[in-house]
C-alpha cells in the first residue's frame, strides 16, 4: 500500500507523507505513564517552516497595526518573544504582548458587549424574552442606607452607577408602575359617594398599601365637550385615584433596608383634566411664610391645583399624604424610619410638593428623598433653594432625548430674570440615561417611547456609566418592552423573538398604560 502510494506522489514531496503518515503512531502517553508506546517521527522540519511563516505573518500585521494605531512617544512596550516549547508549538506570549502594543484591553470591553448584545445571540435574546421578571441581588443595605436615599446627594453613586442604587432605583420606579396598573384596571369613580379602597398589587410584597391618594382639578371642561363626546366616561371626572401610601412590614426586609421605608407613589397624566391642568403654566406662589429678602418660591399654577383641591368626596392628596404620614410615624414611634416619595411625569412633578410640604409637617420628620422619573420642572429657582433649605433630597432619573423633562419654561429664561412668568428652574441631583445608550429600542424613538415608565427602567438597569455601552448582563426581561413599545424596538430584535416562535401577547402581564404627558 505504502508503494502505491508513493509512486504516485512527487519525490520531493515525500518526507511529507511520511512525517503525516509517521504522526498516527502512538507515542508515549504522559497520563498513562505504564503503557508501552513507539516513539513518532521527528518532524522538526515541517513545524520549524511553520513557525517561520508564523513568525513572518505576525511581523508583518504588527507592522501594519504600529502604522494604523501610533503609540505614545512615553510609552514603553515590551518586545514579543515567541518561544517555541517542546513539542514544536507557540506559546500564547506573542499574542498577549501584541493585544498590548494595540492597547486592546480597552476596548476589548465594549467588543464584548457589543458582541453580547448582539441579535445572532439567540439563548441569551430568547431568555429576556421568556422570563417575566428577574432582579439585581438585593445586598444589604444596613450600614449605608442613608447614603442610598441621598444623604450626600448621591455623589460617587451615579457615575459609575452604583449596583445597589441601581437595584433601589429599578425598585421604587417599579412601586409606581403599580400605580399605573391600580388605576386602569378601576379608573372611574362615582361622583355621590366616597370611593372604595384601590385594589393595589404591589411589587414587593414586604410593604402593605395603608392609604389611597386622590388628586382633584380644579378646573371644568366646557359644556360643548360633553355635547360632542358625551362617552368619554372616566376622562372627563374632577377626581381621579392617582397612587398610594405603603410601608415596609416584613422584619428581614426591614433589617436589608436598615430602617421601616414609607413610599408614596404617585402615578402620570391620564385624565383630561389632569391634561388641562398641565397647561396652567404660569407660576404662582407657594403657600406660606417667606423670606422677603430671597427669591420668592413659586410652583406651577396647575401642578399646585391638583395637590391642594378637595374633591365633593375625597380630601385634597396634600391632606390625606399629611395625615397618613403623621399617622405612620406615631404607629412607628421609635422605629428608624424613612420617607420615599417616587412618581412619574406629573406623578414626579407632585412627588416634589409632596416632598417639601412632609419635610416640614410634624417635629423630627424622618429622612425624605424624592426619586421623580421623567419629571418636568415643577417651579422657579426660589423654589429649589426651599427643597434644599429643608434637605429633601431629590434625584431626577432623564432621558436625554425625552421632552418632557424640559418642559414648561423657556431655556435660560431662569438665569435673565428669576421674576419672568415662565422662569423655571430643575431641582435635586440628576441621573442621565439616554434611548440611544440601547441596543434594542431605536435611536430615533418616538416621544412617547422616551418618556414612557417602563423604557426608563429599562434604560437604568442597563446603565453602567455615562462613558460605557449597555450592561451586558442586564436583568430586565424584555416582555414588557416589546409589549409596550414593540414599534420602537429594533426590528432585528422582533423578527428574531418572532422566528423564536415566542409570543408577546400581555400574559399575566398588567398594562402600565403611561400616557404620554404633555407637560
Amino acid at each position: 500500500m505504502a508503494l502505491q502510494i508513493s509512486s504516485t506522489l512527487p519525490a520531493q514531496k515525500l518526507h511529507l507523507f511520511q512525517a503525516k503518515r509517521a504522526s498516527f503512531k502512538r507515542q508515549h502517553s504522559t497520563l498513562k505513564p505504564t503503557s508501552t508506546i513507539t516513539p513518532s517521527l521527528n518532524y522538526s522540519s515541517t513545524s520549524s517552516s511553520t513557525t517561520g511563516q508564523a513568525k513572518k505573518h505576525l511581523a508583518n500585521l504588527e507592522k501594519l497595526l504600529q502604522k494604523q494605531v501610533p503609540e505614545p512617544i512615553n510609552q514603553t512596550v515590551s518586545q514579543p518573544v515567541h518561544n517555541i516549547s517542546n513539542n514544536g508549538s507557540l506559546e500564547n506570549n506573542w499574542g498577549k504582548n501584541l493585544l498590548e502594543r494595540l492597547n486592546s484591553f480597552r476596548v476589548w470591553p465594549a467588543m464584548k458587549a457589543a458582541e453580547e448584545m448582539s441579535p445572532r445571540h439567540l439563548n441569551r435574546l430568547q431568555r429576556l424574552l421568556s422570563k417575566t421578571e428577574e432582579y439585581s441581588p438585593r445586598n444589604h443595605l444596613g450600614p449605608r442606607w442613608r447614603e442610598y436615599h441621598g444623604s450626600n446627594d448621591w455623589k460617587g453613586l451615579l457615575d459609575p452607577l452604583d449596583e445597589n442604587l441601581r437595584r433601589e432605583v429599578v425598585r421604587y420606579g417599579e412601586f409606581v408602575q403599580a400605580s399605573y396598573h391600580a388605576f386602569h384596571s378601576n379608573p372611574a369613580m362615582s361622583a355621590a359617594k366616597p370611593p372604595l379602597p384601590q385594589q393595589v398589587t404591589l411589587p414587593d410584597r414586604s410593604y402593605r398599601v395603608t392609604k389611597s391618594l386622590y388628586a382633584t382639578s380644579s378646573v371644568g371642561l366646557p359644556k360643548w365637550v360633553d355635547d360632542l363626546a358625551p362617552d368619554l366616561g372616566w376622562m372627563t371626572q374632577r377626581s381621579s385615584w392617582i397612587g398610594y401610601v405603603a410601608v415596609c412590614e416584613d422584619r428581614r426586609e426591614i433589617q436589608r433596608l436598615g430602617r421601616r421605608d414609607i413610599v408614596i407613589a404617585l402615578r402620570g397624566t391620564s385624565t383630561c383634566l389632569e391634561w388641562a391642568e398641565n397647561m396652567r403654566a404660569q407660576l404662582v406662589e407657594t403657600p406660606g411664610e417667606h423670606d422677603p429678602t430671597e427669591i420668592q418660591p413659586k410652583v406651577e399654577c396647575g401642578f399646585l391645583s391638583l395637590y391642594k383641591t378637595a374633591g365633593a368626596n375625597v380630601p385634597s392628596l396634600s391632606q390625606s399624604v399629611v395625615q397618613e404620614v403623621r399617622r405612620l410615624m406615631e404607629l412607628y414611634r421609635g422605629e428608624t424610619l424613612s420617607i420615599t416619595v417616587t412618581g412619574h411625569s406629573l406623578g414626579a412633578a407632585l412627588a416634589l410638593l409632596v416632598g417639601d410640604e412632609l419635610s416640614t409637617c410634624a417635629p423630627q420628620v424622618p429622612p425624605v428623598a424624592v426619586f421623580s422619573f421623567g419629571g418636568p420642572r415643577v417651579g422657579n429657582k426660589g423654589f429649589a433653594n426651599q427643597i434644599n433649605a429643608k434637605n429633601v433630597k431629590v434625584l431626577r432619573i432623564v432621558n436625554s432625548q425625552d421632552v418632557i423633562t424640559r418642559v414648561p419654561g423657556i431655556p435660560m429664561v431662569e438665569e435673565l430674570n428669576d421674576n419672568m412668568p415662565l422662569a423655571y428652574a430643575h431641582v435635586g441631583t440628576e441621573l442621565r440615561v439616554d434611548t440611544k445608550m440601547s441596543p434594542y429600542l431605536k435611536p430615533n424613538a418616538d416621544v412617547a417611547c422616551c418618556h414612557d415608565l417602563e423604557a426608563y427602567l429599562h434604560l437604568v438597569d442597563g446603565f453602567i456609566a455615562s462613558n460605557c455601552p449597555f450592561r451586558a448582563n442586564a436583568k430586565r426581561s424584555l416582555v414588557r418592552l416589546l409589549n409596550e413599545q414593540g414599534s420602537n424596538v429594533k426590528r432585528l430584535y422582533t423578527s428574531k423573538a418572532h422566528a423564536l416562535s415566542l409570543s408577546f401577547e400581555r400574559k399575566g402581564l398588567a398594562a402600565s398604560g403611561c400616557l404620554p404627558s404633555p407637560s
